[in-house]
C-alpha cells in the first residue's frame, strides 16, 4: 500500500495511516477508510474490542493490536519498528480522528521522528461538528480537550486561556460535565456556550445559551452521554486613545465660555480626557503663549 519507492536499492518503508472513525452514526464512515482498513495488514486500535465490532459491520477481518494511553510507551516502539521495516499500518481510536485528545498523537509524532510517511484519512471529529452547529464564532477557534482534573491545575489551565478571544471547544465525561462548567464559569465569566450530547446519535441533542443556564439545565437534568462544550472567546479589548493635549485645551475654551471658572475647567478637562491636570494647564499655558 505505500507510495515510498524502493529505487536505488533503498529500504522500503511503511506507511502510518491516520484513519477516522464514525463517532456515533456508522454511515459516517468514508469509503477511503473502509479500502484502507481492509488493505493494512494491522491496525492499532485504542480498543481492540470496539474496533472489531466496527471491522465487523463493513466485513473486514484485519488483523488488530491494542495501542492505548496505558500501553502507548511499550506499544509504541514496536509498531515503529513494524513500519520501518517495510509494513504499513493504520491507527485509529474509540471514534472520531486519532490524535485529538488521544494517544494516536504520540504514535505519529514519533512515526514523523523516524522519517516515516503519515497520511491522515479525514472524516468524523466531535470538537468541529459541535463548533460549526454551536452558533458560535467559527472564524477563530482553540481546541482545549479535557481539563486537568485537579482543582489547581485546572484554575490554571483556565486562567491561561480567559483573555483568548476565539472560541473555545472542550471534552468532558458526563459526571464531570457540571463541575466542569461551575469552573469554567468562575474563571471566564457569564458567556455564551453551548453543549452537544450523543452528536449524530440517535439522541443527538444541543443546548445553547449562558453558561450559567446551561449549568441550571445540569443540574435539573442528570447529564448522560458523550459531551462538547463550547464557549465563546473573551470580548475584545479596546484600548481607550489618551486625547491630545490640543483637545483638552479646546474643551478647557468651551467650559469657560460656559461661565465655569478657567481652575473648575482645567480640572473638568482633565478629567473628561484622561490627562493629568498638570498637563492640561500646561498646554492651556502653551495655548496663550504664556
Amino acid at each position: 500500500m505505500s507510495d515510498e519507492s524502493n529505487s536505488g536499492g533503498e529500504r522500503k518503508i511503511g506507511t502510518l495511516y491516520l484513519c477516522a472513525t464514525p463517532i456515533g452514526n456508522l454511515e459516517d464512515m468514508t469509503y477511503r477508510a473502509v479500502r484502507v482498513l481492509g488493505e493494512v495488514p494491522l491496525i492499532a486500535a485504542e480498543d481492540t474490542r470496539r474496533t472489531r465490532q466496527l471491522l465487523t459491520h463493513f466485513g473486514l477481518s484485519t488483523r488488530l493490536v491494542s495501542y492505548h494511553e496505558h500501553n502507548k510507551d511499550e506499544k509504541g516502539p514496536r509498531l515503529i519498528a513494524w513500519l520501518e521495516e517495510g509494513n504499513d499500518l493504520a491507527c485509529v481510536s474509540d471514534a472520531g480522528l486519532p490524535g485529538v485528545a488521544d494517544p494516536g498523537a504520540r504514535l505519529a509524532a514519533d512515526a514523523v521522528a523516524a522519517g516515516i510517511r503519515v497520511v491522515p484519512l479525514p472524516g468524523a471529529n466531535a470538537a468541529l461538528s459541535a463548533l460549526i452547529a454551536s452558533g458560535l464564532d467559527t472564524e477563530r477557534f482553540s481546541f482545549v480537550g479535557f481539563l486537568p482534573r485537579t482543582k489547581e491545575k485546572r484554575r490554571e489551565r483556565l486562567s491561561e486561556i480567559s483573555g483568548r478571544e476565539d472560541t473555545l471547544i472542550f471534552y468532558e465525561a458526563p459526571h464531570r460535565l457540571a463541575e466542569t462548567m461551575k469552573a469554567i464559569l468562575d474563571a471566564l465569566g457569564d458567556r455564551p456556550a453551548a453543549i452537544a450530547r450523543e452528536l449524530t446519535k440517535k439522541f443527538e441533542e444541543f443546548r445553547r445559551g449562558r453558561l450559567s443556564e446551561l449549568l441550571a439545565w445540569c443540574g435539573e437534568t442528570p447529564p448522560r452521554g458523550e459531551f462538547v462544550l463550547v464557549v465563546g472567546g473573551a470580548e475584545e479589548k479596546t484600548e481607550a486613545v489618551p486625547a491630545a493635549p490640543e483637545d483638552a485645551v479646546e474643551l478647557v475654551r468651551t467650559l469657560a465660555a460656559g461661565g465655569m471658572a478657567k481652575k473648575e475647567a482645567i480640572r473638568e478637562a482633565a478629567r473628561r480626557t484622561g490627562l493629568s491636570r498638570r498637563d492640561v494647564y500646561q498646554a492651556v499655558l502653551a495655548a496663550e503663549g504664556k
